[in-house]
Order: structure tokens, then sequence, then C-alpha cells
């Protein structure tokens, strides 16, 4: 199993959770920190299903659209669906704008599929996932699995009881997974990815949903070494210099490698980290333009978080920045859904930058790969059975949809 995150203070190796309940335990118990329970004593959940905790949405506090204006919209993608083809290849800039500005809830689950695909390859490979399921699947994933199936939103409904209904979905997307595609297995990552496409899609739906992010977007980030996440925040990295300069500085002088803060962001396409409506619409930003939006997005945190005379001096130490890096509290600016993509459109990085950005970080790794077996080889007196370098699947990841 490749590792999701690296263990958390409290010794768990990987678990970012920041609540627990036992599943005997009534809802009712608590605190309003996690949510208002109402003044009726009933468990009271946001219109996402979140009982508390970091992903419920006060509903006093959430923006919401007018009836009207959500209906114009919504309509507009139903006209999409009928001729998707067409409007992807023709009018995609169009679809793009509709795309950031926010799917409807109510077509939410149906647009995601058309945008990544799986509702093509589920129609495709019918009776695959039920196959999957009648298999026994690695002793060793399925224990794994099962571990954290607790672990994945504990305050959100549907997750909520041990052995549930929900926890019995996730157990068969991921299983299905880990049998789909052997070499990967299961990664911790994946499971609040399937637990989010859960809320929204029946199981089979969000299990081709999972295995066309990880085909098309995600790709190599959940294989064995992580190398194609460690690429990616290199990539990170070098933008960063690009777009914070100071931030990029500070962060290099205290010796701040991206694996140590980025590796739950991308992984687990912000599900752990941001508020849920701020979630929702980078998922349908993210699932329409691709793996730019992570970029884009995690420049937006690094700079709120950092940047400014004031912010650098609250971070002396090493620990100290990477805390701040943990958002353990939100920044108040989070809590407005337009903030973070208002702010990302006005980075002044550009695709091509990111391409750039990209290649370069893939000849570094080569040439430091080829270097490093140069002297293996230098030291075994020329022996023939070192292989030449080579940058591995990064390179294979460049072409990958962006």
């Amino acid at each position: 199993m490749a590792m999701a995150y690296p263990p958390s203070s409290n010794g768990d190796p990987g678990s970012p959770v920041k609540e627990s309940i036992s599943p005997n335990r009534s809802p009712r118990k608590y605190s309003d920190a996690n949510g208002s329970l109402g003044d009726s004593g009933a468990p009271a959940t946001d219109r996402y299903g979140f009982l508390g905790g970091n992903q419920y949405t006060d509903p006093d506090a959430e923006r919401r659209l007018p009836q009207e204006t959500l209906r114009k919209r919504e309509t507009k993608w139903l006209d999409m669906f009928i001729n998707w083809d067409k409007w992807m290849s023709k009018r995609f800039k169009k679809v793009k704008e509709r795309c950031r500005k926010g799917i409807p809830p109510s077509l939410r689950a149906r647009a995601w599929q058309h945008l990544c695909g799986s509702n093509f390859t589920m129609e495709q490979n019918k009776g695959v996932f039920e196959d999957y399921l009648k298999r026994q699947g690695d002793p060793k994933c399925i224990d794994d699995i099962n571990k954290d199936l607790d672990r994945q939103f504990p305050l959100h409904e549907m997750f909520l009881s041990k052995g549930g209904v929900g926890q019995e979905s996730l157990f068969e997307v991921l299983k299905a997974y880990s049998i789909h595609r052997p070499v990967e297995g299961y990664c911790q990552a994946q499971a609040p990815i399937a637990a989010l496409l859960l809320m929204h899609m029946p199981v089979e739906q969000a299990f081709w949903c999972l295995v066309a992010i990880c085909d098309k977007y995600l790709i190599g980030y959940y294989s064995l070494g992580l190398e194609a996440v460690q690429l990616d925040g290199d990539v990170l990295f070098g933008l960063l210099k690009k777009s914070s300069p100071t931030v990029y500085k500070h962060m290099r002088n205290q010796n701040i490698e991206p694996i140590m803060y980025m590796t739950e962001w991308f992984m687990c396409v912000f599900t752990r980290t941001l508020p849920w409506t701020v979630v929702l619409r980078l998922w349908d930003q993210f699932l329409c333009e691709g793996v730019k939006v992570l970029f884009r997005v995690g420049l937006v945190l690094l700079k709120t978080a950092l940047e400014g005379q004031e912010k650098l001096s609250q971070c002396p130490s090493f620990f100290d920045t990477l805390e701040r890096l943990r958002f353990r509290n939100l920044p108040p600016e989070f809590q407005d859904e337009e903030y973070i993509f208002r702010e990302s459109l006005r980075l002044g990085i550009t695709e091509r930058d990111m391409e750039k950005e990209h290649l370069k970080q893939i000849k570094r790794r080569k040439a430091a790969r080829e270097a490093k077996e140069k002297e293996a080889l230098s030291s075994s007196h020329g022996g023939s059975d070192v292989r030449r370098g080579h940058a591995g699947g990064a390179d294979v990841r460049h072409k990958r949809r962006t």
C-alpha cells in the first residue's frame, strides 16, 4: 500500500482526521464547535450531510444563489448534456466558464461523470464492477481498507455508522479499485476521494469516476514511492518562485520540502483542507480543466498563509511554517468560496508556465538520476549491470490531461 501522508503527531500513520467518534455514541453529544445540533437536540446536518467538523457549513453563513439563477444554470447544463461531445470539442471555453461559476448541485454528479468520461467507460465495461466485488482481493489491501473506513469523514451522516451502508459502499469502491489496478493496490489518499464521490452518486458510478480520476488526472499519484507527487511538488515550488518570490525564499531558507506540506493537498484533491463549499467548486473546475487547478489553488494557499512581512515574522522556524501550512485554523478569507478562485486567476501563472516548469523538473530529476547511476557505475569499476537512467514514469505525466 502506498502511504498517502506523512505520519501524524499522534503516531497514527497517515491519519489526518481531527475528529473521531464512537459508532455507539449519539451525535447529540457533540459540542457546538462541531456544528449546531439545533434546539430540539436532534442531529442537525448541513445541506451536504455533515454534522460538524471542519467540513460543516453554517446554513446562516452560506452563500446561496437565487432560485431563478439556479434554474437558468440547470437548463443550460441539461442542454449541454444533449450534445455533450459537440460542446466539449467546439465550445469548451463556454463549458469551462460554466464549471468555474459552479455546477448546479442537482446536476453535479452527472456533470462530473461527463467531464471525466466515466459514464462512457462504465457503459463499455458492464458487469466488470460486479465481477470485482465477487473476488477476494489482496488480503493486505483488504485489511488496510478496513482499517481506514472509520477515518473518512466520520462526522458525515453517510459514514457515521460503523459497518453502515456508507462504509460498506466505500469498502466496495476501494476494494474494486485495488483489484482493477493490482500494481497500485490501495492507497490511503484514495479513500477521501471515493467518499466524496459516494456522497454524490451510486457505488458503481463512484468506482468508475475514481478510475477516471486516477487514470487521466492523477497519473502515478498512488504508485509506490509517490514519485509523481514529488515531481508535482517540485513543480509547485518552482511556480512559487515566480508567483511569490518572498515566500519561496522563506521556505527555501528553512529547507522546507514540498512533499512535507502539499502531499495531502494534491493526493486528496483538497478534500481534507478546505471548506466544503470550496471543495465542491474546486472539483467542478478540476474535472474540467485538470491538474492545473491544483497548482493554482496550492499557490493561493501558500501566498495567503505566508505572504507579507507580518505573516513571515510569525513563522521564524521550520516548525512554525509547517504548522501554518497545516491550516488547522482556516484563514477567514477561505470562508468566502469566491476568494480562492478569484485569486487563483490573478496569479500571473499561465498554462505555458506550468508546462515549462514541469519539463524543467523532469530534466533536473533525470540529470540527478543519471549522475547517481554514473557514480554507481564508477564505484563498481564499470560493471555492465547498471541500467541507464531515465525519468521513470515522470516524463509520461507531461502528456496527462491538463
